[in-house]
């Protein structure tokens, strides 16, 4: 069964990671989302009470 053999699996997967890590990985890191987050309000919202016609 030659799917138990490792080697070419292995450097297959090693070569994945090393290019995911030098290559991909700073170009994620260096986006910059376009709208940065605000800060939130310090009032909590006020709830409006449900109004249910159960009958």
């Amino acid at each position: 069964m030659p799917q138990l053999n490792p080697s070419p699996w292995f450097n297959i997967m090693i070569f994945s990671w090393l290019v995911f890590l030098i290559i991909l990985l700073p170009k994620i890191l260096a986006h910059n989302t376009p709208y940065e987050p605000s800060p939130e309000t310090a009032e909590a919202p006020k709830a409006q009470p449900w109004i249910w016609p159960w009958h």
